[in-house]
């Protein structure tokens, strides 16, 4: 009898131990890490975002405008840009 007990209370013990890390994990998820820094691009006036697409923690943007059209490829997680790729003819 003492045995079934304590193996009631454990597994009790380990239901509230996993609700908890599951909701842990859902509130860092959900945005519990730090926020994103904001992201300046060095580029002419009257830039203007023509198309944008994310992929991974990559984000791909086409400017137009301010000079030839040309595609930005940003790093997510720091802002950093990776590449600029101009599109001139």
């Amino acid at each position: 009898m003492r045995a079934m007990l304590a193996l009631v209370i454990g597994m009790g013990v380990l239901i509230v131990a996993g609700v908890i890390v599951l909701g842990v994990t859902v509130m860092h998820r959900l945005g519990g890490g730090a926020p994103a820094a904001p992201v300046t691009l060095a580029e002419p006036a009257g830039t203007r975002i023509a198309g944008s697409s994310a992929s991974g923690d990559r984000l791909v943007l086409q400017l137009q405008g301010g000079g030839p059209d040309r595609v930005v490829v940003l790093d997510l997680r720091d802002g950093r840009v990776l590449a600029r790729v101009g599109l001139g003819l």
